[in-house]
């Protein structure tokens, strides 16, 4: 048996990134145990895929002792390889009291944290202009993997819940959007306009937000077309309620990433950010779309042009299938 830890406590979208990694490692590597470091708040969803075997929580509120208790947890076991996805200082401390006969980050590490290495993978081809899970998949020939994507991302929880709910008349798979992201910059403004257009066009659609954060709808819309879900979405369900979409429409954020890595059809609404680095990965899969802003300016992009690419991309996924 193989024993690797792999350290990246957050955020959502870079630990789903994360999780396709780990699914392809242990795709490609028979014998291998994989264990994982994670904040808290990201623990469940990481408890519930199927291709992790350990979760260590780091409880960034603890502080210092905290995170001593936590070493103390991880020094129990000894590591094959320990994979330090993040390359903060923080996580290269963690890299550097683990008990591993290897111990492997970024290239591309900062906040000093490349010193607790023994060694670094390199970076793709496209160097830092890379997408993110590209760079995280340097990591596979460590273990002599190839560096792509192998098997499919799976939750053990996903199966259990009941989402009856979340589907419109005669069980039509509902549009699920998440009008919220962690950074205000990457969050757009005209998500209430464009359920009203959605909801317009097929009495029989149902539309639901998500998330972590409240977004209020002011009971605009006709209770039976619409479900609001902000704040009062858990991570684990996440997975089961974007596999029971039709659609996932949403800013930049963990959401996206983890509706491309189920393969549901996922269009990304972007601002600032730049999509061949972030955004759901890869773009070139059918049920992959973008739409961004002008300039990079959310405040100048429109519901009416985020419609007409919605009705687009529609338009080209029903042509290609």
């Amino acid at each position: 048996m193989l024993e690797l830890l792999i350290i990246k406590p957050s955020s959502l979208g870079d630990i789903v990134h994360g999780l396709q990694v780990a699914t392809s490692l242990k795709a490609q590597r028979e014998g291998l145990r994989i264990s994982w470091v994670v904040r808290d708040i990201f623990a469940p969803i990481v408890r519930a895929c199927e291709a992790i075997d350990q979760v260590y929580v780091f409880e960034r509120s603890a502080g210092a002792k905290g995170f001593l208790r936590l070493m103390r947890e991880i020094r129990q076991t000894k590591f094959d390889y320990v994979f330090d996805f993040q390359g903060l200082l923080r996580t290269g401390l963690m890299t550097s009291r683990t008990l591993a006969k290897k111990k492997i980050g970024r290239t591309d590490a900062r906040e000093w944290s490349g010193i607790f290495y023994d060694e670094k993978v390199p970076l793709p081809p496209e160097g830092r202009r890379s997408h993110a899970v590209e760079i995280l998949l340097q990591f596979c020939p460590v273990l002599g993997a190839k560096p792509e994507l192998r098997g499919h991302l799976k939750f053990g929880e996903a199966g259990t819940l009941n989402l009856s709910f979340a589907e419109g008349r005669g069980g039509a798979k509902p549009y699920l959007m998440f009008p919220d992201s962690r950074r205000a910059e990457k969050c757009w403004g005209g998500f209430k306009q464009l359920t009203e257009m959605i909801l317009r066009e097929n009495r029989t659609r149902k539309v639901i937000w998500a998330g972590n954060n409240r977004v209020p709808d002011r009971n605009a819309y006709p209770a039976e077309q619409f479900l609001n879900l902000t704040a009062n979405t858990s991570l684990v369900s996440l997975p089961a309620l974007i596999k029971r979409a039709d659609w996932v429409i949403t800013n930049d954020s963990g959401p996206m990433h983890l509706a491309a890595a189920l393969g549901v059809k996922t269009l990304g609404i972007f601002g600032p950010t730049d999509p061949r680095l972030f955004g759901p990965y890869p773009l070139t899969a059918p049920t992959n779309f973008v739409v961004q802003a002008p300039v990079g300016d959310l405040k100048l992009l429109s519901a009416k042009d985020v419609y007409a690419r919605f009705q687009r991309a529609r338009a080209r996924f029903e042509k290609n299938r």
